[in-house]
């Protein structure tokens, strides 16, 4: 097991490379082999590459130009250089950051369901709980992280926290409200043909709230890896955080963005893999031209 992991800590840059060349090649097979109303799709999966590249040819165009001091502003072949550098300690934190993330978005799914549930069902609950609800979210977390240190010491438990609070709120806000958006008419009909209240819940409420479920999870799965940071960077000897913490300490600015860029790649992959679920889970509330292909 121990040489995979040494295999996998040493070339995972490599293998993400050789990852992006080829989709890139498959899509601009597609492009070139579609017909003329499927070019338009994939012209729409191209995109997002070509606006990549994009921005980073003009960065580093940018840095090139006007000289910019590394220690200000490094181009993006010199973080790529810092990438390749460091890849063995990128790569491990990254592991590290991505199961606490995981892990505390794993809880935020749990509770924010079960409690979106609830509030969503019961007029009396959404209005006693929501204003605690957004008081508690107005508090920023970085301002909590001292406290669950306090509480459970220094290590992975306030990273798991922190990512849970901070994308807790809205997967139990999007899911209440998906709950509440029942017509009052559709429920009346439904009341008169004998269903039950759970019932209608089951049957119309939470298929409903389907879709803004998992807009709920597009932007919890983000915002969870914001808390673990901010929790790895302040109280914790393992993750990105703690990483870019002591790459600040010695200055080494390339380092920083180049754990930068790889919390950047966890996060869209995380980001790509709910959309990827979405698509297949609630394709018929979807338009047709934002439908999965």
């Amino acid at each position: 097991m121990q040489p995979v992991i040494d295999f996998l800590l040493n070339y995972w840059p490599a293998a993400i490379a050789i990852g992006c060349v080829a989709f890139l090649a498959k899509v601009l097979f597609d492009v070139v082999t579609a017909t003329s109303i499927d070019k338009t799709k994939l012209a729409l999966k191209l995109a997002p590459v070509i606006c990549t590249i994009g921005t980073f040819l003009v960065w580093e165009l940018f840095c090139k130009a006007l000289n910019v001091s590394t220690f200000v502003l490094p181009a993006p072949s010199t973080i790529i250089s810092a990438t390749w550098e460091f890849r063995r300690q990128i790569g491990l934190h990254s592991f590290h950051t991505a199961w606490m993330t995981l892990a505390g978005f794993g809880l935020a799914v749990a509770f924010g369901v079960a409690l979106g549930l609830v509030l969503g069902a019961s007029r009396f609950f959404y209005a006693g709980f929501y204003p605690l609800m957004v008081g508690f979210n107005s508090i920023p977390k970085v301002a909590v992280v001292p406290i669950l240190v306090i509480w459970f010491g220094v290590g992975w438990l306030p990273a798991v926290l922190t990512a849970f609070m901070i994308s807790f709120f809205p997967i139990v806000v999007n899911v209440a409200t998906g709950l509440a958006t029942i017509e009052p008419e559709t429920e009346d009909v439904l009341k008169a043909l004998g269903a039950s209240k759970l019932q209608i819940m089951t049957k119309v409420g939470i298929p409903r709230s389907l879709p803004y479920f998992f807009g709920s999870l597009k932007v919890a799965i983000t915002l969870a890896y914001v808390g673990s940071v901010i929790a790895e960077y302040n109280a914790s000897r393992f993750g990105i955080g703690n990483l870019m913490a002591r790459a600040s300490a010695d200055f080494n600015v390339p380092l920083l963005f180049a754990s930068l860029i790889a919390l950047a790649i966890l996060g869209v992959a995380m980001y790509m893999a709910t959309v990827w679920l979405e698509n297949r889970m609630t394709g018929w509330a979807q338009r047709s031209s934002f439908a999965a292909g």
